[in-house]
C-alpha cells in the first residue's frame, strides 16, 4: 500500500483538501473519484479524508491513484479537457446545455423504456427493480423542469452578466441576485443526487445478477453512465459556473455603486 509519506509533495497536501478542491485543481482526479464512488459534486465540500472514511476506502489508495493519474498520460477526454475555470461563462453554459442537458433529455426516455422491459421480465424475482423504476421516474420529474429553468432563465441571465462589462449596465431580472436561483438549482441538484444514490444502493452499485439478459445489462450500464455524466454536469455548475456568476454579479454591483 502506498504510504502518504512516500507521495510527491504535490499530492500529499490533497489529504487536507476537499474533494471539490481536488477536482477543480486536477481534472484528471474525476476519473479516480468515479472509480472509488466518491462524490465530487454535491458532496464534494468534505475533506478527502472524510469522504474516504464514509465509504470505508483507505485514503492511501485514493492518494496513490491520484498520484498515478497525475504522472501518466491521460485519455484524450481527460487530458484535452477544457479549463472551464478560465473559459467565458457563455461558453460554459452552452457546453452544459448542449452536452449534459442534451444527454439527460436523450437518456431519460431511453432508460425508462429499458426499465419497463426489465421490470416486466424480472420484477417478480428482483424486488428492487420496481423501486429503481419509481426512483427513475422521480429523477425525470426532478430534472426535466430543472433543465428548462436553467436554459430559460438562469443561463441567459448569466450570459447577460458577462456582456454587461461597463458600469451601470447590469441586466434586469425577476430576482434580487443571481444567488437566489442558484440556491434553488443547487437544492435540486442535491435532490437528484440523492435519488441516484438510492438507485446505486438498490442496484448494488449497478451490479446485475448472474446470467442477466442483455436488456438488464444495458439498463444497469445506462444507469451507471447516467450517474457519471450527472456528476460531471453538477460539478461544472456547482463548482465553476455558479460561483463565477455570483462573483461577476458582485463585481458589477460594486462598479454600479462606485
Amino acid at each position: 500500500m502506498t504510504s502518504i509519506c512516500n507521495l510527491s509533495p504535490t499530492i500529499r497536501p490533497a489529504v487536507d483538501k476537499t474533494v471539490r478542491e481536488i477536482a477543480l485543481e486536477q481534472p484528471s482526479s474525476i476519473r479516480v473519484f468515479e472509480y472509488f464512488g466518491i462524490d465530487y459534486c454535491c458532496g464534494g465540500r468534505q475533506p478527502l479524508t472524510h469522504a474516504c472514511a464514509s465509504r470505508n476506502i483507505p485514503v492511501e489508495a485514493v492518494l496513490g491513484a491520484l498520484a498515478a493519474v497525475q504522472a501518466i498520460s491521460q485519455p484524450a477526454a481527460v487530458s484535452n479537457a477544457k479549463d472551464w475555470n478560465k473559459a467565458p461563462l457563455s461558453d460554459l453554459a452552452k457546453h452544459i446545455a448542449t452536452t449534459h442537458h442534451a444527454y439527460v433529455q436523450r437518456e431519460l426516455p431511453r432508460l425508462a423504456v429499458l426499465a419497463q422491459k426489465v421490470v416486466s421480465r424480472h420484477g417478480d424475482t428482483q424486488p428492487e427493480l420496481p423501486m429503481i423504476q419509481e426512483l427513475l421516474r422521480s429523477l425525470d420529474a426532478e430534472l426535466t423542469p430543472h433543465l428548462a429553468k436553467e436554459e430559460a432563465i438562469l443561463f441567459p441571465y448569466i450570459e447577460q452578466l458577462e456582456r454587461a462589462d461597463a458600469p451601470g449596465t447590469a441586466p434586469k431580472a425577476c430576482f434580487a441576485s443571481v444567488a437566489s436561483p442558484i440556491a434553488v438549482m443547487c437544492a435540486e441538484h442535491e435532490a437528484a443526487g440523492a435519488l441516484l444514490l438510492q438507485i446505486r444502493h438498490l442496484s448494488r452499485a449497478f451490479t446485475t445478477p448472474p446470467g442477466a439478459c442483455p436488456t438488464y445489462l444495458a439498463y444497469y450500464a445506462g444507469l451507471h453512465e447516467f450517474e457519471q455524466d450527472l456528476h460531471q454536469h453538477i460539478h461544472l455548475e456547482n463548482n465553476i459556473l455558479f460561483p463565477r456568476a455570483i462573483a461577476l454579479e458582485g463585481s458589477l454591483s460594486e462598479q454600479l455603486a462606485s
